[in-house]
């Protein structure tokens, strides 16, 4: 039996109810719950821009305590952040019982960072202080920043980066203290670092980025995004952070992947049982094969199958039980977060040059019928996630 059967067998289970239905069952929640110094080392769903996806039957399904998303500041730009669906649904599933990482996304790819004094800082100042009175207090945790070596102009990420998200962080950190009392129930990381597999990533920038956590005291850790080619690639990350750390902080992963393997394999030809079966031709590559599944949904047997039958999928069927016992052999682990639900943007436009992020969702609403009842089908990684669950 594939790990995939199994998880699909879960599902005859009796459920509670999804997103935004009062009739939640809270004792049945409550029985997920934990103290928050007895979660680190957990293991959470991230829904990274679409927390409007939260779906409660499937949170608790999975087993998950931890959710996190995050926020675009340009955001409030356009009405009261207090309105927004990221919010609104993070307060939501804080009250439900469950623990909570809000990251805040300053998407500066297509423009100059501000400068620390300018009127541009003062203004994005000024969106943290609509954002900060909603949620400070409010989630376990927050991060300043989202990808922040991305996020911003390739010639700009060097000490004017620094500058930008270290103002960031004192104004946070200086709210905190201000208006959120001294036990103040959120914490406070600086997130996320990419690719530290890869020598050109450490750069000054990247040195001065863990100077400042380090140096910092009301910063409990960084967090970091280790989507890989490998799973053995991780180990760069936290030989290079982990040093960098004083004794007493711990770090996140709030996003990681094998997104690099699973694209370096869409071109290759399906198993011919698989071509057999369902009446592809033997010349079929993968990312049809994908591509069939997103413009007509499979089964949830014929998609067990085609991935069950690949073997550039099963090569890596331990993914998730690999990387939480390297992240919590560390002792440092707060929580790692991963890839919840398939989302809209993962299937637009498909091709075989698309990332194909599809492949890492626990469940997965676009390439797989619904089951109905308000939740979608499991991909393949249910069961592994369920039995992760550190509780």
């Amino acid at each position: 039996m594939t790990a995939t059967t199994v998880a699909i067998a879960a599902l005859t289970i009796p459920l509670v109810a999804a997103h935004g239905d009062p009739s939640l069952d809270e004792e049945d929640h409550t029985s997920l719950s934990k103290p928050l110094d007895l979660a680190h080392g957990a293991l959470g769903a991230n829904f990274n821009q679409n927390l409007d996806a939260v779906n409660y039957r499937e949170l608790q399904l999975a087993k998950a305590q931890w959710v996190r998303g995050f926020f675009p500041m340009p955001a409030t730009d356009e009405g009261d952040p207090a309105e927004h669906f990221a919010i609104e649904t993070i307060l939501d599933t804080a009250g439900r019982g469950y623990d909570t990482i809000l990251s805040l996304k300053f998407p500066y790819n297509n423009a100059s960072l501000p400068e620390p004094g300018s009127a541009e800082m003062a203004a994005e100042l000024d969106r943290l202080d609509q954002v900060l009175p909603n949620v400070m207090g409010q989630v376990d945790i927050i991060t300043v920043g989202n990808e922040p070596f991305i996020e911003s102009l390739p010639a700009e990420r060097d000490h004017r980066l620094n500058e930008f998200y270290e103002t960031v962080a004192r104004h946070v950190i200086d709210y905190r203290s201000q208006h959120c009392a001294e036990n103040c129930a959120t914490s406070l990381y600086m997130g996320a670092l990419n690719r530290l597999d890869l020598e050109d990533r450490h750069t000054p920038a990247a040195e001065r980025w863990m100077t400042f956590v380090r140096e910092t005291p009301e910063i409990e850790g960084v967090d970091i995004h280790p989507h890989v080619p490998d799973g053995d690639n991780v180990q760069a990350f936290l030989d290079y952070i982990l040093p960098r750390m004083r004794d007493d902080q711990t770090f996140l992963v709030t996003e990681f992947s094998l997104v690099w393997h699973w694209k370096q394999h869409l071109q290759d030809p399906i198993s011919p049982e698989f071509a057999s079966t369902y009446g592809f031709a033997p010349d079929t590559q993968a990312w049809e094969v994908i591509g069939a599944a997103i413009d007509d949904p499979f089964s949830e047997r014929q998609w067990s199958d085609f991935l069950t039958s690949s073997d550039w999928f099963m090569e890596q069927s331990t993914f998730l039980h690999d990387q939480m016992k390297m992240y919590r052999d560390t002792g440092r682990l707060a929580v790692a977060t991963y890839g919840f639900r398939q989302d809209e943007l993962m299937v637009q436009n498909w091709n075989p040059n698309k990332n194909p992020w599809l492949l890492n969702s626990v469940f997965a609403p676009y390439t797989v019928q619904t089951r109905g009842s308000g939740m979608s089908a499991p991909g393949f990684w249910l069961d592994s996630f369920r039995s992760l669950q550190n509780g």
